[in-house]
């Protein structure tokens, strides 16, 4: 009799196939490559954090954190993502190492599902962390090196959207004053691009017109360098001055960076999470139905483990990575080499010849392959050694 749930897995996990997991291997390791390019350092976090430290500071959900208690009676969560983690170690074991430091990662975490809805509740993350560093320098470094590792990885159509938290709050309270629960509700809409939602609230308001204007013309706030006078006239206060200047100068550098073609400005952009504080950026590639990165300016996390230090970084989620290159993962040199008994010799001797130039070589016995032609298909290039055999190129 089969068990219930003897082929099921708990929800939100997946199986990674050898096709999807050697893609995924090569992504990592283009990432990796470029993110050591640019002087960073990997390193590695436990599974498992304190619900009452990481699990706390992190900005996933409650609801989403998976929780288990050890032998002492503590609760403890498997990793929601891997900043909080790193700003741990930062805060203890690094507290008294040169800053800026520059770490980065690779590794699982995971997020519960409510529902089986298609989201992991397991997936891995490959990212950096700029710490000590509170300059535009930090912020242009950090977007320079993700476009650069994504260009790495093989991407080549992609868009890095880039916002300002400080604008957008410092913009609502100007005109909403303390109205802490108005704004909260018109940022969710936001985070959730939710535009048509945003509006009918907005309209609903009981303020001013020339206030409702002001807030429905944010929507239109994005673009290009152009947008900085468009929001220079609709900003409110010093604070949104500010944000726009800083903007202005993370344009310059990354201009300098020769990545300016892959920025696009967006002054209502808004992450769920709640820790960042200033420049915020998300990544999109076409055809890829979710965000594929993100990133931005964390300068109140690291205080909250009593180090008073400042911080940039960025996530790639890399399973998202590999859907984006799609069938640009696809031309990889992997070849067969067909043998019998008589070339079986012969076979190990070719296969170790192409496996030295690189390619990935299957050695098969004739016998065993039960369609000598499906077998070709599915391979780049077939040398067939068996009696009147011949070599096939595509």
């Amino acid at each position: 009799m089969v068990k219930r749930l003897m082929f099921e897995k708990p929800l939100g996990m997946r199986d990674t196939l050898p096709f999807f997991y050697n893609q995924k291997s090569k992504a990592r390791k283009n990432l990796s490559d470029s993110i050591l390019s640019f002087g960073y350092s990997f390193m590695d976090t436990p599974i498992m954090e304190y619900h009452e430290t990481v699990g706390k500071v992190s900005a996933t959900l409650d609801q989403q954190l998976f929780k288990l208690l050890d032998q002492q009676g503590h609760t403890l969560v498997l990793r929601p993502d891997l900043t909080a983690p790193i700003a741990r170690v930062a805060a203890s074991q690094l507290k008294d190492s040169e800053f800026p430091l520059r770490l980065a990662y690779e590794g699982p975490v995971f997020r519960a599902q409510q529902a089986e809805g298609g989201k992991p509740a397991q997936f891995e993350q490959v990212g950096t962390e700029l710490i000590g560093d509170h300059s535009s320098y930090g912020d242009a470094e950090v977007i320079a090196l993700l476009v650069e590792s994504l260009k790495q990885s093989g991407l080549e159509d992609f868009v890095i959207t880039v916002g300002h938290i400080g604008y957008v709050k410092a913009f609502f309270h100007d005109l909403l004053g303390d109205d802490e629960e108005t704004i909260e509700n018109l940022l969710n809409y936001l985070y959730r691009k939710n535009y048509v939602g945003y509006r009918e609230a907005v309209k609903e308001l009981t303020i001013s017109s020339d206030k409702q204007a002001a807030l429905l013309k944010l929507l239109s706030i994005k673009g290009g360098k152009e947008i900085f006078e468009s929001s220079r006239s609709l900003a409110r206060n010093q604070s949104c001055m500010q944000a726009v200047n800083e903007l202005k100068q993370l344009y310059r550098l990354l201009e300098q960076y020769e990545v300016e073609k892959y920025i696009h400005f967006d002054l209502n952009l808004i992450s769920h999470m709640d820790y960042y504080t200033g420049i915020l950026f998300e990544g999109y590639a076409p055809h890829l139905g979710s965000m594929l990165c993100n990133g931005g300016r964390y300068d109140t996390l690291l205080p909250t483990f009593q180090l008073g230090a400042s911080a940039t970084g960025f996530a790639i989620h890399l399973e998202r990575l590999v859907e984006a290159l799609n069938e640009q993962e696809n031309g990889d040199e992997r070849m067969g080499i067909i043998v019998d008994d008589d070339s079986y010799s012969k076979g190990i001797a070719e296969a170790k010849r192409y496996r030295d130039e690189g390619y990935a070589v299957l050695l098969q016995h004739v016998d065993q392959i039960p369609d000598v032609k499906a077998f070709q298909l599915e391979l780049t290039k077939t040398v067939d050694l068996t009696k009147g055999g011949g070599e096939r190129n595509e």
